[in-house]
């Protein structure tokens, strides 16, 4: 789902925006995004809307064991809790790191084959594109981490599941394009979570709609 979602999203605002900076794209009138600057706005897309995934992951990883009981048996066999959630912390950001890296590549590939099909830069020969990567790794790993916090402060699984659904996907991205029409609204916006994580990343498609 991560793949399908983030590489075929990457893939149609390539398509969309490349052709709009090659005016291949008729009517569109002046590219939403200069040629220059399209590649790291489209790859930043693995991290714009793919950090859902590795911030349902870390919910997951604890509000599956109070679901399933199963974290009494670790606690009796670990009694220090603290100890318990390092280990925690420390798997996700192993498992963060994976989807992290799944996530840049199902972003990186479609938007680098479509540019270059274009023929525009895909910039990949450049060192800010993969010092771009490599913050979009860091970000996601934190998406994880504050995932685990949300599971262990909303216990129930469903309940955690519908804030961070409902948040990431409705909320923060409605008040940030909002943003770009209400001018004060759009100072309180970039304090919200997931344009701190778009600024720590350096671009964002959310970039290209003033927010």
């Amino acid at each position: 789902m991560l793949v399908a979602y983030v590489g075929s999203t990457a893939a149609g605002l390539a398509f969309v925006f490349g052709s709009s900076a090659t005016g291949e794209l008729t009517g569109a009138g002046n590219p939403p995004v200069p040629a220059e600057a399209l590649a790291p706005v489209l790859y930043s897309v693995g991290g714009s809307i793919g950090f859902v995934f590795p911030l349902l992951i870390g919910t997951l990883m604890v509000t599956a064991e109070f679901r399933h009981q199963t974290l009494t048996p670790t606690l009796l066999a670990t009694p220090k809790r603290g100890l318990v959630l390092w280990a925690k912390l420390a798997a996700g950001v192993v498992v963060g790191g994976l989807f992290a890296i799944v996530s840049v590549l199902s972003a990186a590939l479609p938007a680098a084959a479509i540019l270059a099909l274009l023929g525009l830069d895909t910039e990949l020969g450049s060192s800010d594109t993969w010092a771009l990567f490599a913050r979009m790794v860091l970000a996601l790993i934190l998406w994880t981490l504050i995932g685990i916090g949300v599971g262990t402060l909303v216990r129930n699984q469903v309940v955690a599941i519908v804030i961070v659904l409902a948040f990431t996907q409705f909320i923060e991205p409605l008040l940030r394009l909002a943003g770009g029409f209400v001018g004060w609204l759009a100072e309180s916006a970039r304090f919200l979570p997931g344009a701190a994580s778009d600024a720590l990343i350096g671009a964002s498609i959310y970039n290209v709609m003033g927010t």
